[in-house]
């Protein structure tokens, strides 16, 4: 039988039934390349790392989120031979060190431990900059902070039915302070604003350390205070702590009820932070990165100094934490326009 050849947009076209080289299908070729691009992926999340990784904590040293990157980076190294390094680049609400790890090779050497500032500063800022959803990679919730809802003592009020019934009796007279415009604990208290239907004023400070002060000195009446600034104040008797806001009562107040406990089902703030990589990451080395520090994470020395800093363990894979980041975005996307927050 005649053979017949010809050469066509640069490849061989071979008559039906002709002896000779059969060019491969082009889906025979799309799946070679695809089985060399995951073998390659496989390799790089098996080698990595092979040189320091450098952890990016987007809020100023000595907070509760430096002292949960650095637990997190101390474990990381002592696993994979390699420093993990923790650098404190704060600015604008935790957007200045989220917007270097967007700018950084996705090859899981620059991280960010993220959380919920970011989350708000979606919508908080009118340009954040990038976008928490599509241009960073989700690879691992670590844990949440819940608070405590504090009052000062001379506020006749014991509970959330208290405070309730003396907001609304009193529109806009009740003062609650918070870390600055936008931060967490005062969304927090938006929130409490907006599934109460109460009427509470909002007083900004420059940082925690003020808006404590204040609070203790009667200058503002009711705060969301994280448990490290509020515990050995409500023990005291300098503050009275009304509720927790998180899903469950914690073991360093377990007299201490739940917002959601005391009238307001699906109230539930806990700040959470996790680990953050340029969008692109492979998604075998996020994978692979999620798995250990999820193992990492669960050790009960690690437990016991998340429980030092009034935090609960909230372990999510890269999936699950997606979704998770995804949903905080607009739930606080409809608080930070109800509360009429913005920061330029």
């Amino acid at each position: 039988m005649r053979r017949a050849c010809r050469k066509t947009a640069g490849r061989w076209a071979i008559a039906r039934g002709a002896a000779g080289p059969v060019a491969p299908a082009p889906g025979v070729l799309v799946l070679a390349f695809s089985v060399a691009v995951a073998a390659s992926g496989v390799a790089q999340a098996q080698d990595w790392p092979t040189r320091p990784v450098r952890m990016i904590a987007p809020f100023a040293p000595g907070g509760a989120t430096d002292a949960l990157a650095r637990i997190l980076a101390q474990r990381m190294s002592e696993r994979y031979g390699q420093p993990v390094l923790v650098e404190n680049r704060a600015g604008a609400g935790g957007n200045l060190g989220a917007e270097l790890v967007v700018k950084a090779a996705p090859d899981g050497y620059v991280l960010l431990l993220g959380g919920v500032p970011h989350a708000i500063g979606m919508s908080l800022y009118r340009s954040p900059g990038y976008d928490l959803a599509k241009d960073l990679s989700a690879v691992a919730n670590l844990a949440g902070f819940p608070s405590l809802i504090a009052v000062h003592p001379s506020l006749p009020v014991k509970s959330v039915k208290d405070l309730v019934s003396l907001a609304r009796a009193k529109p806009a007279e009740l003062t609650y302070g918070s870390a600055g415009n936008g931060s967490p604990n005062h969304m927090a208290m938006e929130l409490f604003n907006s599934m109460a239907k109460t009427r509470m004023v909002h007083v900004p400070y420059k940082g925690t350390g003020q808006m404590i002060g204040d609070l203790v000195g009667g200058h503002v009446q009711l705060a969301s205070v994280g448990f490290p600034a509020a515990l050995p104040l409500v023990k005291a008797g300098r503050l009275r702590a009304v509720a927790v806001t998180g899903r469950a009562r914690s073991p360093l107040l377990p007299d201490v009820p739940t917002v959601a406990e005391q009238g307001l089902p699906g109230f539930d703030v806990n700040s959470w932070y996790g680990v953050f990589a340029p969008a692109a990451l492979p998604r075998e080395l996020a994978q692979r990165l999620s798995g250990d520090i999820a193992t990492l994470m669960s050790a009960a020395e690690a437990k016991e100094k998340l429980a030092a800093l009034g935090a609960e363990p909230m372990p999510m894979g890269p999936d699950e934490f997606t979704r998770h980041v995804r949903d905080e975005i607009v739930l606080w996307a409809r608080i930070v326009r109800e509360s009429g927050a913005r920061v330029e």
